[in-house]
């Protein structure tokens, strides 16, 4: 029968998770993460409670049955909500890398009605920490926005996370006639961009951002 540090490791590489991801969501590092799957140390009620948030099946880290038996109704920590990955827009790096691949710096729970009743798939956002004041009175420094990656095409204007020469940057996109975009800074301080079309390959859109999160001043 498997152990309790080898069920840990077998649902972290179910969902994807290195040991370095995996130990973020949780709030521990990555060497406490080892120790876990190593059984030199227990590890604690907060740290299962994070991770039954984004998937992992606790019950069978803890017992080794995957099934529950029918007698008995789990509690759903997460019932009615969906765990959104966050990102520091300035952590995530490298030109054309899924988000998948970048360190998560923490996971907020999110009501799942209120995200579909705004036409959101949970599967396809992700939260980005915004970073300087190129948007600022849409978007400030140090804010949260929740980004629809369903969501890459400007037909209409708005607000999109893009990857520009390998930089992530968030501006306002409007698609011109030929194919070419103009990237607006809400903050009169920076000039528009014009984005060629043959420019494009330099360009990746992301997703759009559709919910703000922050002070409110």
């Amino acid at each position: 029968m498997s152990s309790l540090g080898m069920r840990l490791r077998e649902e972290r590489v179910r969902l994807g998770f290195s040991q370095t991801e995996l130990g973020d969501i949780a709030g521990i590092t990555k060497n406490t993460q080892m120790l876990y799957e190593s059984e030199k140390r227990s590890p604690k009620a907060d740290y299962l409670s994070a991770l039954h948030a984004v998937g992992v099946n606790t019950h069978y880290v803890l017992t080794g049955n995957r099934s529950i038996s029918s007698n008995v109704k789990p509690v759903d920590l997460s019932e009615g909500l969906t765990p959104i990955p966050m990102y520091d827009i300035e952590a995530a790096a490298g030109a054309g890398r899924s988000f998948e691949g970048e360190p998560v710096q923490t996971v907020l729970q999110f009501p799942k009605s209120e995200l579909a009743e705004q036409g959101l798939d949970p599967a396809q956002i992700v939260g980005v920490k915004v970073r300087g004041d190129s948007m600022l009175g849409t978007l400030d420094d140090g804010d949260w926005v929740l980004v629809n990656r369903g969501n890459r095409d400007p037909k209409q204007e708005g607000v999109f996370l893009l990857l520009v020469s390998g930089e992530r940057r968030i501006k306002r996109v409007q698609r011109l006639a030929g194919g070419a975009l103009y990237l607006i800074s809400d903050n009169e301080l920076y000039q528009p961009e014009m984005i060629k079309p043959q420019d494009m390959g330099d360009v990746e859109i992301l997703g759009r951002c559709e919910i703000r999160i922050g002070r409110v001043v």
